[in-house]
């Protein structure tokens, strides 16, 4: 498969957790396209990846600056929610 140029570039810059590329809260859109092709046949690797790097950036983030992290469910949206499986024709 070729690569797409520059789309290994969008990782996140720490601690606070925005593409290095882009300055995006990461993963960005490009990161998660590079994510969802490098674990195409793993979709719950990526999900525990992406829980590990919820995991560090929750950390990060509190450390940083703990009046300001993002609530739960947006730090939830933002590393996991958009990795689940999409319903097919005929899926409920």
């Amino acid at each position: 498969m070729p690569r797409l140029v520059g789309l290994s570039d969008h990782v996140p810059m720490r601690p606070l957790w925005l593409c290095r590329v882009c300055a995006a809260p990461w993963p960005c859109q490009p990161a998660r396209l590079m994510l969802t092709r490098d674990y195409r046949r793993d979709r719950i690797g990526l999900s525990v990846y992406l829980a590990g790097r919820l995991f560090d950036a929750t950390g990060d983030l509190i450390t940083l600056n703990p009046d300001a992290v993002p609530p739960p469910t947006e730090l939830f949206d933002r590393f996991l929610a958009w990795t689940r499986r999409r319903a097919g024709p005929g899926e409920g």
